[in-house]
């Protein structure tokens, strides 16, 4: 896998620039540009933060695929990914609550 490419799509997906990722990753911008610029492999604390930010796992950011079964789970997941961690701690939270609350009943 092509660590780099894989954050730079999620990076793009999520409409972030280069500045946008290293703010909500906490990482300088230079860390991050010299990835992009020099193809520098993050360390996996790096990395880490990166997952943070954009709200995914290390595990889901090493999965290669991960299939949607229709629209409303498609755009439920781009939405999510664009809140910052706080909000998205929020909907998981929220979902859980809701589930727990679906299968007592």
């Amino acid at each position: 896998m092509d660590v780099i490419k894989r954050i730079d799509d999620l990076r793009k997906d999520r409409g972030w620039s280069i500045y946008k990722l290293a703010e909500e990753s906490a990482l300088t911008q230079s860390t991050v540009s010299n990835m992009f610029n020099r193809g520098t492999v993050p360390t996996i604390f790096t990395l880490q933060q990166i997952c943070d930010a954009f709200g995914i796992t290390l595990s889901e950011f090493f999965a290669e695929t991960v299939t949607l079964s229709n629209q409303d789970e498609v755009m439920l997941l781009s939405q999510y990914r664009r809140l910052k961690a706080p909000d998205q701690q929020v909907v998981r939270k929220l979902t859980q609550f809701m589930a727990d609350r679906a299968y007592a009943l």
